[in-house]
């Protein structure tokens, strides 16, 4: 059958939605261009500043610079070490700075200079002149830097569609595109260094510093450039309450994560899959040290190996559709393992004239299906930080980027692994001297066959083992995407009621949310229609109409489930505790406080439902004893009201004596600088006294608070037939 491509179609289609969404869309076309050509933009800069990131298999500063395996580990434990606070700080510039133009969209452009910058001083560093101490301490030093811009940068870029839209289909659509068109930069990369390390060295190497220094600095000023476009061109859309900020302080948040299982899930598979990326180096040392290929020829195999992404992004929103993205995750990774099996056979046993040819075959399948699970992967992590939402009510992205370095302590407990794999397979200095290479760089042990063989066929079956390892935790991920759509309108609805609360609520606010439940209670007593059945009965046509009623349903479920909550029996004694807590009063309510945690723990888990009360009975019990105990240690002053607008008087003092400051400074007023410096030391240990005063309070407080919030819950749920009235008299009027 011959598919028809109506170009005056798509132009019609490109025109239509280019300032304005498609139904049920939150992105026009203009809006993922720009996102797409700035994550170009930025995708020049990572792609290049991550080879100067420090790991145990940096090939730019272990075979170009010349710092052995274990003195990179060293310089990679240090660099851990650094990032942890700064993964911390990164996160609360993200949750709680509250900037008008976004919580990711003004960081792109704003870190992607100071990356780009440091990525140039890193390649123009003269090495060749510098002991293998100045060597390390100069590679660390930017490694600092990089630990706080780059990864701002990365994490950005990454997380940005996330806030951009709430549908998770449109998501994985946009990041498809997203990813085809940023691929460009890698491939772009890819073909032009060997042509250029050829034109500059004179000889079929890439790891010589003068290749860097002719490529690294153009590319990362055509990436900032570029990456102008996001900052321009893009508008986050955060389902949430319009005045909502994020009051609870940084670590009691960091603590609501614990409950979140699919991130952990994602977290378990990141750690487990550790050895996963061991064969990586292996095309480059094939070119570089067995020289198997002409530099043409590399740059030819490097492009098709980079193509093969693309197949990986184009087919992948088609394939979520069809069999959602949990499936796709354990599908692509079982393949993940088999292709990479292919290689050792490749590496040990092929002639050396076909050898790099067959290696490309299996990187090819590797890189295809490998791409599928790179592609969902930040549509899944959007998911997960919508259900973050879902359960605690507080939208927080940065704050994973820190629960997440409990997978750096993993990764650096576990990074001198793949240094000791290389050793034992005899890429070490002993090995190198009964070559009769130097031992000055190891490496110069890949140009024997034998130990090129020998040692590559080790680093395949490690890649093996953590490809193995890497596919397990996705068998228990179940957020499905009917799940996803079922929490994006119980958030709209909750938004509608608190934007009521507080007399801000749109109109457009009130349709959407009045919209859902309407549509929920239509389908209240509908029921599954089999996929199947109807595949059979109708084709496509109604196999596609049924999917859409199911995930309705799900959708419907979640809603009532929902709005109906305060008519369950598990909700009155939850309501009945919250009376008594709030009638004592905030000074008085400690009394009250009865919740065993043992009796929590011994609570029904046979349904849903059961399970549900339970968590929330748990959680209750484990704040009460928490309160209890601060209240012991602190003393009943603590509870005394705190007042939180010593904030915003601590704030201004502090701004307006920085201001002063600058002044002082342009004046060259020495005596104003060091009593305007002074003045700020002392605002700041305030600030610090305040912040940490107040995190007490609010955890001594929290079972009060909790039950506040219970309450206004219940009285803005109380509101919905009045709501519901005035959208159907809009509805009717327009």
């Amino acid at each position: 059958m011959r598919v028809k491509f109506d170009v005056k179609a798509l132009l019609t289609k490109v025109k239509t939605y280019w300032r304005a969404p498609a139904e049920g869309r939150y992105m026009p076309i203009r809006e993922i261009a720009a996102v797409s050509l700035g994550g170009l933009g930025v995708r020049f800069i990572t792609n290049t500043v991550v080879t100067m990131i420090v790991s145990t298999g940096n090939v730019l500063i272990g075979n170009t610079i010349g710092i052995p395996p274990m003195p990179l580990y060293f310089l990679y434990l240090f660099s851990v070490v650094a990032n942890i606070p700064l993964t911390t700080l990164r996160a609360k510039i993200v949750d709680y700075s509250h900037l008008k133009t976004g919580k990711y969209r003004p960081f792109v452009f704003f870190t992607a200079i100071p990356t780009a910058l440091l990525g140039v001083g890193f390649v123009l560093a003269p090495y060749d002149r510098m002991t293998l101490l100045g060597k390390c301490a100069v590679v660390l030093a930017f490694n600092v830097g990089f630990q706080f811009f780059y990864y701002f940068l990365y994490d950005s870029n990454e997380n940005l569609v996330n806030v951009l839209s709430p549908n998770t289909y449109e998501r994985s659509d946009v990041y498809s595109v997203k990813s085809i068109v940023d691929s460009l930069a890698p491939s772009i990369t890819n073909i032009i260094v060997p042509l250029i390390a050829k034109a500059v060295t004179g000889e079929e190497t890439i790891y010589d510093m003068r290749v860097y220094r002719a490529v690294y600095p153009p590319i990362l000023v055509i990436g900032v450039l570029l990456s102008v476009f996001i900052y321009a061109g893009t508008r986050e859309k955060i389902v949430q309450p319009k005045n909502h900020r994020i009051r609870t302080p940084f670590f009691d948040t960091l603590k609501t994560v614990a409950r979140n299982k699919y991130f952990w899930i994602i977290s378990l598979a990141s750690c487990l899959g550790f050895l996963e990326a061991s064969f990586f180096n292996v095309l480059g040392w094939m070119y570089n040290y067995q020289k198997v290929c002409s530099a043409g020829q590399f740059a030819l195999i490097t492009t098709i190996y980079g193509n093969a992404s693309f197949w990986a992004m184009l087919f992948t929103p088609a394939l979520v559709r069809r069999f959602g993205k949990r499936n796709l995750l354990v599908f692509s990774n079982v393949l993940n393992i088999l292709f990479i099996a292919f290689m050792y056979p490749v590496v040990h046993d092929s002639p050396t004239n076909v050898m790099i040819w067959m290696f490309l075959a299996c990187l090819f399948l590797n890189a295809v299906v490998s791409q599928i699970t790179v592609t969902i992967t930040p549509s899944i992590n959007g998911d997960i930080r919508d259900y973050q939402q879902f359960i605690s009510g507080e939208r927080i992205d940065g704050i994973f980027a820190v629960a997440g370095l409990i997978g750096s302590v993993w990764n650096l407990a576990t990074a001198s692994i793949l240094p000791a794999i290389y050793d034992r397979a005899g890429l070490n200095a002993e090995t190198a001297e009964a070559l009769g290479y130097s031992s000055a760089n190891i490496y110069e042990v890949l140009y024997n066959e034998q130990y090129f063989r020998s040692i590559c066929g080790v680093l395949i079956l490690a890649s093996v083992l953590g490809a193995s390892l890497n596919v397990l935790p996705y068998f228990f991920y179940d957020l499905t995407e009917n799940k996803q759509e079922g929490m994006i309108a119980v958030l709209k609805i909750r938004a509608m009621l608190e934007d009521d609360a507080a007399g801000v609520l749109e109109a457009q606010t009130l349709r959407e949310g009045v919209g859902h439940i309407d549509r929920a209670e239509a389908m209240e007593r509908e029921s599954r229609i089999d996929l199947r059945q109807a595949k059979r009965t109708g084709g496509r046509k109604a196999l596609k109409q049924a999917r859409r009623h199911n995930t309705d349903l799900d959708v419907s479920r979640m809603v009532l489930s929902e709005i109906r909550f305060f008519d369950t029996p598990q909700a009155a004694p939850l309501v009945a505790r919250a009376e008594k807590l709030t009638q004592a009063g905030a000074e008085h309510f400690f009394a009250l406080l009865d919740t065993d945690l043992r009796t929590a723990k011994a609570l029904p888990k046979r349904t849903p439902e059961e399970k549900e009360t339970r968590r929330t009975w748990i959680t209750v019990a484990r704040d009460e004893k928490t309160a209890a105990h601060l209240l012991q240690k602190h003393g009943s002053a603590c509870l005394a009201p705190f007042d939180e607008d010593a904030f915003e008087r601590l704030f201004c003092a502090e701004d307006a004596a920085e201001e002063a400051l600058q002044t002082a400074y342009a004046q060259k007023d020495k005596d104003a600088v060091r009593r305007l410096r002074t003045e700020k030391a002392r605002l700041a240990k305030e600030i610090k006294a305040a912040t940490k005063a107040f995190t007490r309070y609010n955890r001594i407080i929290k079972p009060y608070r909790d039950a506040q919030k219970l309450l206004e819950k219940r009285a803005r749920m109380q509101r919905l037939p009045a709501l519901r009235a005035a959208a159907h008299a809009q509805n009717a009027s327009e």
